[in-house]
């Protein structure tokens, strides 16, 4: 396939089209990296309902390192109710993606455990 000659008008067209999907490209990919670059993110990677009293949580937390956090996990009822709650602090120090185990102690059965929250800083409200 032959490119576009610049010298005629039809070229330029699509030269300028060309030009102007590069541009939009760069602009979309740039937004998508400034937006996400330096987020917490959680991922929830097992629970276990250990007893009527006890329910073990594990996640994976990104971060940017050196960056402490403060993660609000609780265990909730068959009515999404929330049994029990654990404010757990991971420290700054460590790598980017912490691996972390809670065990929260509940005032009645619960069915699931959920990182509700983690937010920078040693303050989760």
């Amino acid at each position: 396939m032959p490119l576009p000659d610049p010298r005629t008008r039809q070229g330029r067209r699509v030269l300028a089209a060309g030009l102007a999907l590069l541009a939009a490209v760069v602009a979309i990919s740039w937004y998508g990296w400034a937006t996400t670059s330096g987020q917490v993110r959680v991922q929830v990677t097992a629970y276990e309902v250990e007893s009527d009293a006890l329910t073990r949580v594990e996640f994976d937390v990104s971060r940017p390192e050196g960056t402490a956090l403060t993660c609000r996990v609780s265990a909730l009822d068959d009515r999404k109710g929330r049994v029990g709650t654990v404010v757990e602090t991971v420290p700054a120090t460590g790598p980017a993606v912490v691996h972390e185990v809670v065990r929260v102690r509940t005032s009645a059965r619960a069915v699931t455990g959920v990182v509700e929250s983690c937010v920078r800083g040693t303050d989760a409200g």
